[in-house]
């Protein structure tokens, strides 16, 4: 989900980054299956819930129905476009527009190529618990924070109010907009998005205040229903300066994208992922089995691929 912020893993070599930054190594693997005609196949898996629900029905799929030999890879995702050009990366199975990524890697190095939409909808902004927007129906717009600032106040948020985001890793303009808004707050960072689960969670059953970043589709929003704080309206090109940035998140089709060699070759893998496209609803009943419901993710994925037979049979057929 990350689009201009990359801290801490920008520009390492591939194999040392998949170390620091806490993903796969090369050549591990978090699932694999018996191989078969349609051969290797490496899936990256980037790190929140909704994605791992894409890559686990997807790897569920070429396993069972199309014999490949599917390897998983946790990689936080600039390090996993860099994966096309060494061969360890197949397709990124959920991609947040990423603009910069699909110069670099698309039109300049020519080693990825865009893969058509999930046919999930994703949206980023800023997010506060139910109970919160009903005590003070004001503070979901952004003209009234600062009134609040002192209500968010934390250790960690140097006498502002705390701005909790996810991964650093993750999509987000929230510094920016902290400052261009002119808003009291300081961005502090939970880590993951776990963290962010539990926080916003935690904020609506104790009635603690909390404002902080979050998206859609995520499963939590159909148990706590967090309100969205209204930012300045995105218009076209007002996020094409990373550091003057004012306005909102705008709304994304979520995509694919494959390596140039994995869509040469045009294996069954690839046609599956070209086909493979399911709802926000579907990705977060998935997703819910696998975070809240403890599920493996390969048992969820047979359970919705069981129950979704008809879907299924449009990706491989």
């Amino acid at each position: 989900m990350a689009r201009r912020k990359w801290l801490g893993c920008t520009g390492i070599v591939l194999a040392l980054v998949l170390s620091a930054c806490g993903g796969a190594k090369v050549g591990e693997s978090s699932s694999s299956g018996s191989g078969g005609s349609c051969g290797d196949f490496n899936i990256a898996v980037n790190p929140w819930v909704g994605y791992e629900a894409n890559a686990a029905v997807v790897a569920y799929v070429a396993e069972k129905n199309l014999g490949c030999h599917v390897t998983k890879k946790d990689l936080k995702e600039e390090v996993a476009w860099q994966g096309f050009g060494t061969g360890e990366v197949d397709v990124i199975l959920e991609n947040w527009g990423h603009d910069d990524l699909r110069q670099k890697y698309i039109t300049d190095q020519k080693t990825a190529v865009e893969a058509g939409s999930t046919g999930v909808k994703g949206q980023i902004g800023w997010y506060v618990p139910p109970w919160l927007a009903q005590a003070h129906p004001d503070i979901t717009d952004w003209n009234n924070l600062n009134k609040y600032a002192d209500l968010f106040k934390t250790s960690e948020s140097e006498g502002k109010g705390q701005l909790l985001d996810g991964d650093p890793s993750f999509v987000t303009d929230d510094e920016a907009l902290v400052k261009n808004l002119n808003l009291n707050y300081k961005v502090v960072y939970g880590g993951s998005e776990t963290a962010l689960i539990q926080a916003f969670k935690q904020a609506e059953q104790q009635k603690t205040p909390l404002i902080g970043y979050f998206y859609s589709p995520q499963w939590l929003l159909s148990e706590v229903p967090l309100v969205k704080v209204k930012l300045p309206a995105y218009t076209k090109g007002c996020d094409s300066d990373p550091e003057k940035i004012a306005c909102d998140y705008p709304d994304y089709d979520l995509d694919k994208i494959v390596s140039k060699k994995f869509a040469d070759a045009a294996s069954p893998a690839y046609k599956l992922v070209q086909k493979f496209q399911w709802t926000n609803e579907d990705q977060n009943l998935v997703a819910k089995w696998i975070a809240e419901d403890k599920m493996t993710p390969d048992a969820a994925a047979k359970k919705w691929v069981d129950e979704n037979q008809a879907k299924v049979k449009a990706w491989v057929g």
